[in-house]
């Protein structure tokens, strides 16, 4: 990254001389590659060349089936409606000089440190990418694959082609969302100088400009190849592949997704939480200075993280968990269809696209139901922020229920069991319940307005000791509920699919695996708007500091301080609403891993049986897989703080002027420091994540070799998967819910309760909030990451523990 010279030795001159002005990170704006070429083109040329792009999209959706051209109609229009959005936003004004010159400064520093982390992260995603082509090039391959003529070499470029472009996109849905954040916050604090009504929208609608394009691109990327993979093998013609066995060729994008998704959320979380713990132990404890006080030399840092930890790094993670759901359902309905004889199985295949396209349009009108008074200049009492965005919630949850119960009349009617759709339908009502009270169980211990919060609120007024103890027992505590509401949804969701009346040729029923992947459908056919209620938290919390530094009026700090507090119980719900959805994708991609280790090997494989010490060991390593990943993160998160607060006393002690605003802080240093050390720090917890299941699986391949146990490599890796999978739920939601709640308790305090800002329950809270800093934004979402990456994973390099 490159730094001004001025900024990285300080000459910025006495504020007398240049009042509130703030550097540039680097000399000039940062835009990536693709896009580059892209805008480099002549308009009329580029309009030809979208049209021809179009016109072969459209042809080979027709050549493949009417579903396709539904789903691609729909996403393109959501791209329109997406672009819409950026104009009404960007259309805003973004305030007084000295609004717009913090603004430019976190850009500069989120565009930076993006251009090197995901430098970094395409680097190794070639490397896994060669690894994986030589992998497959030396596997076996399927009866099925041999008899459709797909051979080694054509499976290995087919795995590796999905891997780099479910990279590309998930890259591409990262940057979207931190794009927009770093021209909203600006444009946020502004309205925030007008009216709490103007600010909530206009961060509610960059917030959905980066989630209608992150989802669409999710559904548009894996119809694009199925599509183009149709087309291409000749699908369903004699003596080709059938449409059953054609989604198992897309687990590659899920996996490349996962891939980036795991690093962007690692570096990204451990950047944003570094600068923040740093910037309030300092800052706030030390010097007593308000949070995103201009004296922080922190403070730019810790707004850049928000951007590149928060929505760059969500937005890839929604884009992998859409990807990872979507292809694991088409994979388990593919599978459904063949053992029942459907006739035509592509409505069970489709019907994750078709759900997800319903979803970019209800979600657009959810966002949309979110209006701005009429008249900004009559001055209206302040209404809660969290109550708006409910109601937004909830006409999205009821046109979530009404389009999915006319979707599965649509794609999932059969006359071998006519009543089938109606219990998928209830299936899909099962999922939406499911998160409806996995967002409500979050808010109630994450929100202020709550008693858990208040508990945590008042602990702090004994001290920082009894904090930490209440935080650490509500984080625990607040397990409970959502593994409850997860273990009804899976069960009712299975027995409502067992009973739907389809059968195999035996004659037992085998709708039960398709129930729950039409439950984790139910699930997620709200995610465009659930993001945008996360991706609105970030641009909250970076107006109030934009408000904050350019010494704006107190009402306007009050009004950017409430839309902070409700960003972080969206955030906390959001992540509750991930990890939910994590639980049931990942509980679909390992029936899916069974399915193609029993395919294979020619072995029913449908059990793991853990009285075998060898898989039970296997379990205990998945389990143990979690906390060091969870330990490596936070302690990544501890050493990069260490290193900002020692250069934030260095200044203060060097440069004693900054207190009184005779001296200027060096920002950009501690945005190199942090932006350098992240990126040294995420390799490791990373690596850690990619290599375990892969060394387990062939370590115990040997093994059972050697011990006449051909499938041990195999069991022990499901096992694996098993046992992390469910660590992982439990630690995340932990780590999640008590980060949320510790931040929202001083938030609480800060309102003014217990003795306000300053006060000792105060400086009690602030440590509070540092240890939950890295739980909840860089260990606690990074892990719902790694348990869909531990099974995508496994899906791709299963032949290789046979």
């Amino acid at each position: 990254m490159m730094i001004d010279e001025d900024v990285e030795g300080g000459n910025l001159g006495a504020y007398q001389d240049r009042p509130r002005t703030f550097p540039n990170m680097r000399s000039k704006p940062y835009t990536p590659l693709i896009f580059r070429v892209l805008m480099g083109i002549d308009a009329r040329v580029f309009l030809l060349l979208l049209l021809l792009g179009l016109g072969a999209i459209f042809y080979m959706g027709a050549c493949t089936s009417p579903i396709i051209v539904f789903v691609f109609t729909i996403c393109i229009l959501s791209f329109l409606f997406a672009i819409y959005l950026t104009k009404w936003v960007l259309s805003k004004d973004e305030g007084p000089p000295e609004m717009v010159q913090i603004s430019d400064a976190i850009r500069d520093g989120a565009e930076g440190f993006f251009r090197t982390q995901y430098g970094t992260i395409s680097k190794m995603a070639l490397l896994l990418a060669l690894v994986i082509l030589c992998i497959y090039l030396f596997r076996s391959t399927t009866p099925q694959q041999e008899s459709s003529g797909i051979g080694r070499s054509t499976s290995a470029y087919i795995t590796v082609a999905a891997f780099l472009l479910g990279a590309l996109c998930s890259g591409m849905a990262g940057y979207v969302g931190m794009w927009v954040s770093v021209r909203a916050n600006v444009r946020v604090s502004s309205a925030a100088r007008r009216s709490a009504r103007e600010a909530l929208q206009v961060a509610v609608r960059a917030g959905g400009f980066s989630a209608i394009v992150v989802v669409g691109m999710a559904v548009l990327g894996v119809a694009i190849l199925y599509a183009t993979f149709y087309v291409w093998l000749g699908v369903d013609s004699p003596g080709s592949m059938k449409v059953t066995d054609l989604p198992l060729l897309l687990v590659g994008y899920g996996f490349g997704a996962s891939f980036v998704a795991l690093f962007a959320q690692l570096g990204g979380g451990i950047y944003t939480k570094a600068a923040d713990v740093g910037a309030d132990l300092v800052g706030k404890v030390e010097q007593g200075i308000p949070e995103d006080d201009p004296r922080n030399p922190a403070v730019i840092a810790d707004l850049v993280g928000d951007n590149v930890g928060d929505c760059a790094a969500r937005g890839a993670d929604l884009f992998e968990s859409i990807a990872a759901e979507i292809i694991s359902a088409m994979i388990l309905g593919g599978t459904m269809a063949q053992r029942c004889k459907i006739e035509d199985p592509s409505g069970f295949i489709l019907f994750p696209l078709v759900i997800h396209s319903f979803d970019l349009v209800i979600s657009s009108i959810g966002i949309l139901s979110i209006r701005g008074t009429r008249d900004s200049s009559v001055k209206s009492p302040m209404e809660d922020p969290m109550a708006i965005l409910q109601k937004g919630y909830s006409v999205t949850i009821v046109l979530a229920v009404i389009t999915f119960g006319a979707s599965t009349r649509w794609m999932l009617y059969t006359e071998q069991a006519p009543s089938a759709w109606f219990h998928f339908a209830l299936c899909g009502l099962v999922g939406i319940i499911t998160a409806y009270i996995f967002v409500w169980i979050t808010k109630y211990y994450t929100d202020y307005k709550h008693e858990p919060v208040r508990t945590l609120a008042l602990a702090s007024s004994t001290g920082h000791g009894t904090n930490i103890i209440a935080g650490v027992s509500l984080g625990l505590e607040s397990t409970a509920l959502p593994v409850i509401a997860i273990s009804i949804a899976i069960v009712s969701a299975f027995w409502l699919g067992q009973t739907s009346g389809l059968m195999d040729e035996a004659g037992q029923p085998t709708g039960g695996l398709f129930g729950t992947a039409v439950a984790t459908m139910g699930m997620l056919s709200t995610a465009a708007y659930v993001l945008t209620m996360d991706m609105f938290g970030p641009i909250a919390d970076n107006a109030g500091g934009i408000v904050e530094m350019s010494q704006q009026p107190e009402s306007v700090r009050e009004i950017t301080d409430l839309l902070d507090a409700v960003g972080n119980t969206t955030k906390a719900t959001t992540k509750g609403f991930a990890i939910g959805s994590a639980a049931l994708a990942s509980f679909l991609l390992f029936s899916a891993y069974m399915d193609e280790v029993a395919t294979f090997s020619h072995v029913t494989f449908n059990q793991v049986d853990i009285a075998i010490p060898e898989v039970f060991v296997g379990g205990l390593l998945g389990s143990m897989l979690i906390y060091l990943f969870s330990a490596w993160a936070c302690a990544a998160v501890g050493r990069t703080a260490q290193e900002v607060v020692k250069e934030v006393r260095r200044q203060f002690i060097e440069r004693p002027g900054i207190m009184d605003y005779k001296e200027k802080p060096d920002y950009g240093r501690c945005v190199a420091i942090v932006a350098s050390a992240s990126l040294r720090e995420m390799i490791k917890p990373g690596l850690l994540a990619i290599i375990s299941p892969i060394a387990v699986g062939l370590l115990f391949r040997i093994l059972g070799h050697y011990t006449g146990h051909p499938l041990l490599g195999a069991k022990v890796v499901a096992s694996m998967l098993m046992f992390g999978t469910v660590s992982g739920i439990l630690m995340a939601l932990f780590l999640n819910t008590a980060g949320g709640a510790w931040d929202n308790a001083k938030k609480y305090i800060e309102t003014g309760a217990l003795g306000g800002k300053g006060s000792d329950c105060h400086k009690a809270a602030i440590t509070g909030d540092t240890v939950g800093d890295p739980f909840k934004d860089t260990a606690g979402p990074s892990l719902h990451v790694l348990i869909k990456m531990l099974a995508t994973i496994t899906l791709v390099m299963a032949p290789v523990f046979l």
